[in-house]
């Protein structure tokens, strides 16, 4: 008989709507939508094909179970009553690395992990009777969300959160960048737009190349997820080993790098179109991306219908504020030269419409972390049909 599990996918606040359509998209049902999480009903196999294939997802869960939890007496109960047993074997290494609370009277994150735990061994001590867990083997953290006395609980598949693809790895070595836009955000963004792969595609603050990456990724139909491991490919007793070698064995076989694209991006520094390239030649598409060190005052293109799609500074950090209204005010000043162009730009910058002198034909308020960004929108006309 086929297990099915109902999976939890936590997106940044305000892409909800994005990530609800990807998994539809992958064939399965969306049981609810909530801000930053949209629920699912899967089988082992749907775990595997969800981290391999969504792209604006944070991680994918297991729901173990939800309850009402007003007490810490009340909070040990309920975790206590959960079937543990159907997902952790009796060596696994189990803790709640992750507690979230919003509108609930417990709201200790370290009080809340420090009394499930206590709860989780209690349980398995009874199913396993032992009295000591040697935790050595596979590893099985737990992260738990309360929203107004409602505690949900999830068994975290994923390990490393979903946006680390595996093709950004030197920012460390450069501690003076910009913080760059996170993949799952940047994958967003693209698939908020018409942009499809025959279309022209410009960042022209393309910083360590995010954008340009996932938009190449979307292009040569590249599973973001297919170069890395996941913490549930440990768990064979839950999926076995084939299942996970069928589902990225069907990622690899939709790839098609081959396609033609137009996909460039420009950045004032230099060091920063160096680290992008680093960072496409890892992620297998450097063919597909043209890079080079231009200022915004420059950009222009020949094309038509294309679109600009990026991340500008936001003046967060000190001694950049000075600097951005002539920043929005040359984008806007270069994009009036595109006349038949679209622009797509997430900013927390407040003078954003005002200052490129055109007001957005739609926003959408998202969380990039912890800042409120806006997602604006400036629809170019479209591209007369093709015979």
């Amino acid at each position: 008989m086929i297990k099915r599990f109902e999976l939890i996918a936590p997106c940044h606040f305000g892409l909800e709507s994005v990530l609800k359509q990807e998994i539809i998209d992958l064939g399965y049902d969306v049981s609810k939508v909530e801000d930053g999480r949209v629920t699912f009903i899967g089988d082992d196999e749907a775990i595997c094909r969800a981290n391999i294939g969504l792209r604006t997802a944070e991680r994918i869960l297991i729901k173990v179970g939800s309850f009402h939890a007003e007490t810490y007496e009340e909070l040990f109960e309920g975790t206590k009553a959960l079937l543990w047993e159907e997902y952790i074997p009796v060596d696994g290494k189990f803790w709640v690395t992750k507690a979230a609370s919003i509108k609930s009277k417990l709201f200790s994150p370290s009080d809340i992990q420090s009394i499930m735990k206590k709860a989780m061994v209690e349980r398995l001590k009874q199913v396993y009777h032992v009295n000591w867990f040697c935790e050595e083997g596979s590893k099985f953290p737990v992260r738990v969300f309360l929203m107004k006395d409602i505690v949900t609980v999830g068994l975290d598949t994923t390990g490393e959160s979903l946006h680390k693809r595996g093709y950004r790895r030197h920012l460390s070595s450069m501690p003076a960048v910009k913080a760059p836009i996170a993949e799952n955000l940047a994958a967003a963004m693209l698939l908020l737009t018409p942009w499809k792969k025959d279309r022209i595609l410009v960042d022209p603050f393309c910083g360590s190349g995010t954008i340009l990456i996932e938009a190449a990724l979307l292009a040569a139909n590249i599973a973001p997820g297919i170069k890395r491991g996941y913490t549930a490919l440990k768990w064979e007793h839950l999926i076995d080993k084939q299942t996970w070698d069928d589902c990225y064995e069907e990622a690899r076989e939709e790839v098609d790098t081959s396609v033609q694209v137009e996909i460039q991006g420009f950045d004032i520094d230099p060091e920063m179109i160096a680290l992008s390239k680093q960072n496409m030649r890892l992620a297998g598409v450097e063919s597909m991306i043209h890079v080079e060190t231009r200022p915004i005052s420059q950009l222009s293109h020949s094309g038509k219908y294309g679109f600009l799609v990026t991340n500008p500074p936001y003046g967060e950090r000190l001694g950049e504020k000075e600097d951005i209204p002539l920043l929005y005010k040359e984008l806007g000043e270069r994009f009036k030269l595109l006349d038949t162009w679209s622009l797509y730009m997430i900013t927390s910058y407040e003078n954003a419409q005002k200052d490129i002198g055109r007001k957005a034909d739609k926003n959408r308020k998202i969380y990039n972390g912890m800042i409120k960004t806006y997602y604006y929108q400036f629809m170019g006309p479209k591209p007369p049909k093709r015979d």
